[in-house]
């Protein structure tokens, strides 16, 4: 149809539009000012969702006042998004700093804020992306940096680069898959590619077709940029998916011959692999060459690793030991009852409803203080990958019960395990502590024994089991030559009596079980590992007794003076008027919070301390219901201990008066993190804390002091960094991976961590709580060498000083905090007699510590 609208004449349209521009722009600033208006009244009235509306129009109308409300729109932006995030409104919140993102693309305050939302959210990827993208906007700004680092940790876990520097893993896996793809196997799945590097050994080996699946999005992106580099993007297929997930021909176009993996972790099944791979040979893989069977290898279907071997030793280790019992009874003068029954998360898994690892890990070889074998390494199980109906029959195989002759007096602390991976007939890669391996040991603590002391002659007892994915030791127990039992669990049942034999042999059990049976009211405490070092820690609970004690007496005194001032007045009052005033005033209790992070025992002690009332800022209910019970042990009367966060509405408010008109005596914060590091948001909290103390009161710590010295270590060196292309066998994958290294270094253990200490130990900063005029930001500090050498890193720990007399040092044996350490992008030589100048930033919660050129 033609277009019948009339069309106006040239000049007379030219002279119209211009008039309507005038009157449009003029329409539009009375708009734009309008909303201004508005918005800050909005802003006043602390309506801020409104007031986010009005600066979007602003904004959408007039682009140039960019500048102009760059800083009111963000605070506006700041605090919608906390209104949002109260309510649970994700969607929306989401969508306000999109708008914004697209108004300020470039802004890297924006782009942080919202990596800090999406984090807390759980979206730990999508929050990386952002706090990468607010570093390069701007290099030094600290807040991305600690977000990011922090982050950087759960994204691309450390053992990344430590596995990517084996260089001898690298070459055996890269045999085995070379072999196969020699053999035929031509067409490839990597299940968990990481980085891709086992699907580019099998690409160079000739491989005519390569998949590779990896779930994590991060590692995923990094596999296509090291594919990419190394020029192999043609010949490998990325998939972000699970493995699960691959349906054939919907992602990859028929069935492979060659599985290669090594979703394998410390106990062997932790990361899937029975699982993933039962699914792979029902779906994926071609079939198994059956025994005695020839033919071209690209018609059947094959695993690396073919199988597995898992060994396992008892050990006598105090390190574990004090991170998995509570070996005292008494701490600081308190009684721990034995109705109280502490556990680590690994043991307490068994009967946990949802699935916990039942292990922890440790490189054995370098465990503080050492470890003695108790027996010989014994064979816990062999698991064959390449067979489906074994696969299949270990998670529902009943548990195999094992009995291990003791070779060595001591203490039973653990059960070691690790495992040799047999790659093919020809390849293999142990995981022992005796073996130089990238990977740790898994180890399972041994908890609920009568007796701890083994000796030649007895067996130790336990049962195996592969179940929920995971390797499982339970029912350890001790049978001695005396066929007397220190039962463990299991043994509480009558079917596990009956194996042990004879009429003797059982009565003799049964008597002990009579014994040993744990209190019926006994309350079960889940402590993790470092809250069970913490209580095993006698010289921290003791020094903050003898610190509280000091300042509560100094207040009490002080106190008893006013009340005897103020009796004296009263008794002059009473005489004057006639009257008997020989009713007395219940004198005032001091107040005492603690609001250290975790399990802690501490308000228990201060209420030992006189007329005290303790709050304790515990949250979980299994946690109060057991220090009430540490507090009726100890002939407290209930209402003496108070849990702080009953009184408290929003957690985030736990600093705050307890009543209108009472303050603090005794402010108890944590300052360390049991990593090393400073915990976030000290000063903020120190601050707060200073206005809540009676005059004479105290923060504890009042000051800590930082030490550091600098080393020559190159465990740090390749536990930070991949180094290289040598270690990768010539593949280009280290710039890529080491985008996410972190220039610290958490969880160390100095007293074991191989280095050359190549200065003295030296002051780097000071905290102060109590008085923060003596805090300085930033500050050089000179240090002397006192070693040729090359300075890989600086570690660092702390002296918390309670007093000026009473102080912690997290370095100490006891100590239940690691340490850290600073690791150099380049080391620098260096002589006797030198000095290196240290630049030495605190900013909020994060360190950063540069060495001055």
């Amino acid at each position: 149809m033609p277009n019948l609208r009339p069309r106006p004449r040239r000049g007379a349209g030219r002279g119209a539009r211009a008039a309507g521009r005038g009157a449009g722009a003029a329409g539009r600033d009375e708009l734009v000012s309008r909303s201004l208006q508005s918005a800050e009244h909005c802003l006043g009235a602390q309506d801020f969702g409104t007031a986010y509306a009005h600066y979007l129009l602003v904004l959408s109308l007039a682009p140039e006042l960019k500048d102009d409300v760059k800083e009111t729109f963000q605070y506006t932006l700041f605090r919608w998004a906390e209104e949002l995030d109260a309510l649970s409104r994700t969607q929306d919140l989401l969508g306000c700093y999109e708008q914004a993102l697209e108004l300020f693309p470039d802004d890297e305050v924006i782009c942080n804020s919202m990596g800090e939302h999406l984090f807390r959210m759980g979206f730990r990827d999508e929050a990386a992306g952002y706090f990468r993208k607010a570093m390069k906007l701007n290099p030094d700004f600290s807040d991305a940096k600690e977000n990011f680092y922090r982050v950087a940790n759960w994204l691309v876990e450390r053992w990344h680069f430590i596995m990517l520097n084996d260089t001898r893993r690298n070459t055996i896996y890269n045999a085995a898959i070379q072999k196969a793809v020699c053999l035929g196997s031509k067409s490839v799945l990597d299940i968990g590619a990481g980085t891709g590097i086992l699907s580019m050994f099998a690409k160079k080996a000739g491989a005519h077709l390569v998949y590779a699946c990896e779930l994590s999005k991060t590692m995923y992106e990094l596999a296509c940029d090291v594919v990419a580099a190394n020029e192999m993007e043609a010949g490998i297929k990325l998939l972000h998916m699970k493995s699960l997930d691959i349906e054939i021909p919907k992602h990859i176009p028929e069935r492979v011959s060659l599985v290669v993996t090594e979703t394998v972790d410390a106990g062997l099944f932790g990361e899937g692999i029975v699982e993933s791979l039962i699914h792979a040979w029902e779906h994926l893989l071609l079939q198994p060459k059956t025994k005695g069977e020839n033919g071209n290898c690209e018609k059947y279907g094959k695993v690396i690793p073919a199988s597995a071997v898992i060994f396992g030793m008892a050990v006598e280790c105090a390190e574990i030991r004090r991170h998995h019992r509570v070996g005292i009874k008494d701490i600081a003068g308190i009684c721990l009852p034995a109705s109280v029954k502490f556990q680590s998360p690994a043991y307490s898994s068994v009967d946990a409803e949802e699935t916990i690892e039942p292990y922890t890990t440790e490189k054995m070889s370098r465990v503080p203080g050492g470890y003695l074998a108790l027996t010989e390494c014994f064979e816990i199980m062999t698991v064959d990958f390449n067979n489906l109906q074994e696969l299949k029959s270990l998670a529902t195989k009943k548990p195999d019960k094992i009995g291990i002759p003791v070779i060595k007096e001591g203490i039973l602390d653990a059960i070691v395990v690790w495992f040799v991976l047999q790659l093919d007939d020809e390849h293999s890669l142990s995981t022992s502590p005796s073996e130089e391996t990238c990977w740790e040991q898994a180890v399972y603590p041994v908890h609920d024994l009568a007796d701890y002391w083994i000796k030649p002659g007895d067996q130790v007892m336990m049962e195996v089991s592969c179940q929920d994915c995971y390797l499982r030791i339970q029912s350890i127990s001790v049978f001695n030559s005396e066929h007397e039992m220190d039962v463990g669990r299991s043994f509480t049942k009558n079917k596990d009596l009956l194996s042990l034999g004879n009429e003797a042999e059982l009565c003799s059990a049964l008597a002990n079980l009579q014994t040993s049976k744990p209190d019926a009211v006994a309350q079960t405490c889940v402590l993790e590992s470092t809250e069970i070092a913490l209580l095993n820690n006698i010289p921290y609970h003791e020094g903050f007794k003898m610190a509280m004690k000091k300042v509560l007496s100094s207040l009490t005194l002080e106190k008893l003076g006013q009340a005897m001032d103020t009796q004296c007045q009263n008794n002059e009052m009473s005489c004057e008027s006639g009257q008997n005033n020989s009713e007395q005033s219940v004198p005032e209790p001091l107040y005492v919070l603690d609001v250290s992070e975790g399990f802690s025992v501490l308000p228990v002690i201060a209420g030992t301390l006189g007329q005290v009332k303790p709050y304790s800022s515990v949250e979980k209910d299994q946690h109060r219901m057991t220090l009430d019970l540490i507090s009726e042990a100890n002939h407290f009367p209930k209402e003496t201990l108070e849990f702080w966060l009953r009184h408290v509405e929003d957690e985030s408010a736990v600093l705050q008066r307890p009543k209108s008109d009472k303050l603090w005596s005794i402010i108890i914060l944590d300052v360390i993190e049991p990593s090393g590091l400073i915990q976030q948001e000290i000063m903020e909290k120190a601050a707060i804390s200073r206005c809540l103390l009676q005059s004479g009161g105290k923060i504890f710590p009042q000051y800590v002091l930082m030490f550091g010295l600098l080393v020559e270590s190159q465990t740090l060196v390749e536990e930070s960094a991949v180094q290289g292309t040598e270690r990768t066998l010539g593949f280009n994958v280290a710039p890529f991976i080491n985008q996410f290294q972190v220039p610290i270094r958490v969880f160390l253990d100095l007293s074991s961590l191989p280095c050359i200490p190549l200065s003295k130990p030296v002051e780097l900063l000071r905290l102060d709580l109590m008085t923060p005029y003596l805090n300085t930001s930033n500050r050089e500090v000179k240090v002397r060498i006192c070693k040729s050498g090359q300075v890989t890193a600086i570690p660092f720990w702390y002296h918390m000083y309670l007093d000026d007399e009473i102080r912690l040092d997290t370095s100490s044996e006891a100590s239940h905090w690691k340490q850290a350490a600073v690791v150099l992008d380049n080391p620098i030589q260096v002589e006797i007699g030198d000095e290196l100048v240290l630049n030495v930033q605190h900013h909020k919660s994060n360190v950063s510590i540069t060495v001055k050129q």
